[in-house]
């Protein structure tokens, strides 16, 4: 060791003071697509340096002649310097008979995760999908986890997973419930709404198939994502089958599960079954979220239920959520519509008056404006235009 430590402080300075990527073992060809004079010469995004030849070669003497993957795995989990911890990986691999172990190569990925090092770890992910080491769950799913945090390389996870997937069962590499919980989220982060969502709900039903295939039990952080994704693609039905399955796997609906369901059911215009779920969740001590609650009272105003909007309204605010400015002038303004503008201005004096989610008095002169305008009779047999438009004219 000693020897080792002093032949690398006999290095011409130039080569010593070169960045430790240029000696990884990852391959430097340009990828395909790229010319060889537009091949990257440093990673710009990592901040990586030398560490100093006395840290190093202090380490280097620390691990004994004959070490195991697991002493280099706590070596490197036990340097704070991310840079010197790649630095002994890389220096390992280049010992005559040592070959890197799951928990070395973990290690590794835990160090460049944690010190900014995204090119590093990208180059430890490739070199674990090509079978560097034994397969091992624990490093697949801290690989998942790594490219699933990041947009660009959510396609290799995916080969990941169907690296396990191909793996025998006697390896005991298979996908588990954080395999599922990992891609799930990611794809679900990507649903937004009809149509551009659909593309992303056949993931979510390919993912779900191949869990209840697989025996692979889910809890009910895992469900509850299989219901957001259907509850955003407004698929009611997919989403309380679902539902009604989670007894199955011993898992009970908390108040996301059923925020999820009744927003996506007010969303659909299914207002009777919306409104019924979300009394069997505030019986059940469940608390909705605000755009749980502005979705049904804006809904139910919209068909002219004022007396269930009203009291959704105010247990909401009972609730301490607090509703915006368009959920308000929904209720209002449809109960003008209604020819009820009476209730309509004590509704909105009411609102005023509460000690608890009172008005201020900025939404409250707002609100006030608006039905004073929405309530004038219209005169001359003209019909009524917009406020916007009045501002137009008045410019002109």
């Amino acid at each position: 060791m000693a020897l080792l430590a002093a032949a690398a402080r006999r290095l011409p300075r130039r080569l010593r003071l070169l960045k430790p990527h240029h000696f990884t073992t990852a391959s430097s060809s340009p990828s395909f697509g790229e010319s060889e004079s537009s091949a990257p010469t440093w990673e710009p995004q990592s901040p990586v340096r030398t560490p100093p030849d006395d840290q190093f070669a202090a380490w280097v003497t620390r691990l004994r002649p004959g070490f195991t993957a697991c002493d280099l795995a706590d070596a490197i989990n036990s340097e704070q310097d991310p840079d010197l911890a790649l630095a002994l990986f890389r220096w390992a691999a280049l010992r005559p008979g040592f070959r890197h172990a799951p928990a070395s190569y973990l290690a590794a990925l835990n160090a460049a995760a944690s010190g900014k090092r995204p090119v590093t770890a990208e180059n430890l992910i490739q070199e674990v999908l090509a079978g560097a080491c034994p397969p091992d769950l624990q490093l697949f799913n801290a690989c998942l986890r790594f490219c699933c945090d990041r947009r660009s390389l959510f396609p290799i996870a995916f080969d990941m997973f169907n690296k396990m997937r191909a793996l025998p069962a006697s390896a005991a590499c298979r996908p588990n419930v954080e395999t599922y919980t990992l891609l799930l989220s990611t794809v679900v982060r990507r649903v937004g709404r009809p149509p551009a969502s659909l593309v992303y709900l056949h993931a979510v039903r390919s993912l779900s198939r191949q869990m209840k295939a697989s025996g692979v039990v889910p809890d009910t952080y895992l469900l509850n994502l299989i219901i957001k994704a259907y509850g955003r693609c407004l698929e009611i039905d997919d989403a309380l089958k679902v539902f009604r399955e989670m007894p199955l796997y011993s898992c009970e609906p908390n108040e996301f599960t059923y925020g999820y369901i009744v927003k996506a059911m007010f969303q659909k215009g299914r207002t009777d079954k919306g409104l019924e779920y979300l009394k069997e969740m505030r019986e059940k001590g469940f608390m909705p979220s605000g755009g749980v609650y502005m979705s049904a009272v804006a809904a139910l105003a919209l068909e002219w239920r004022f007396e269930e909007s009203r009291e959704v309204l105010l247990d909401m605010l009972d609730c301490k959520r607090k509703p915006d400015m368009i959920t308000y002038r929904t209720l209002l303004e449809e109960l003008c519509r209604a020819t009820r503008t009476e209730d309509a201005f004590e509704l909105l004096e009411e609102l005023k008056e509460r000690k608890r989610g009172a008005l201020d008095q900025r939404m409250y002169s707002e609100l006030l404006g608006g039905l004073h305008w929405i309530s004038q009779p219209q005169q001359n047999g003209l019909p009524r235009r917009d406020m916007g438009s009045d501002e137009r004219d008045s410019g002109d």
